[in-house]
């Protein structure tokens, strides 16, 4: 595929598309929580029972850590991206290929963002910089962001090869 044919997702649409994955999240992981932990760690609203004190919190490492971590890992395999990446009309594949990530990949992608972080998030800011507005993450799993001009539908549909889907665009 002709390089000049791929429009990387720059910093700003990168930016929305991981507010509305967090909103989603937020959604999801708040009920999760307050149900898993009889209404613990929420002001106002714990029941007696509560978490054991000194106890380990299992819960919160489940389903604040551990069901996004897999969640994220699932849409980046599966379908090229996490809903916001697609109402953005983005699509996380690698940068060789342009094909879907595998779990080894995906999973060093997500450590990445960690990485990314530190310092001051340089490694997010690096989209910026970058020529293939890759971050620190993007780097180390070998992933790039890309923009499709098309409908949201036709980028969601991770089983067709990216060359197809650009052509559909003409």
């Amino acid at each position: 595929m002709a390089e000049e044919q791929i429009e990387y997702a720059g910093l700003p649409r990168r930016l929305a598309a991981a507010m509305i994955d967090a909103l989603i999240l937020l959604i999801i992981l708040t009920p999760l929580t307050y149900i898993f932990n009889q209404g613990a760690g929420f002001p106002g609203l714990d029941s007696e029972s509560g978490i054991v004190e000194g106890g380990f919190d299992w819960s919160a490492l489940l389903i604040q850590d551990l069901l996004p971590m897999v969640l994220v890992i699932f849409f980046w395999v599966r379908y090229r991206g996490t809903p916001g990446k697609h109402l953005m009309n983005c699509q996380v594949v690698d940068a060789t290929t342009f094909g879907n990530l595998r779990v080894r990949q995906a999973l060093l992608r997500y450590v990445g963002y960690f990485i990314s972080l530190l310092p001051l998030g340089l490694g997010f800011f690096w989209i910026i910089r970058d020529k293939k507005k890759r971050g620190f993450h993007d780097l180390i799993a070998h992933t790039v962001v890309i923009h499709l001009p098309i409908n949201h539908i036709a980028a969601v549909e991770a089983d067709k090869p990216i060359e197809q889907l650009l052509k559909e665009v003409r």
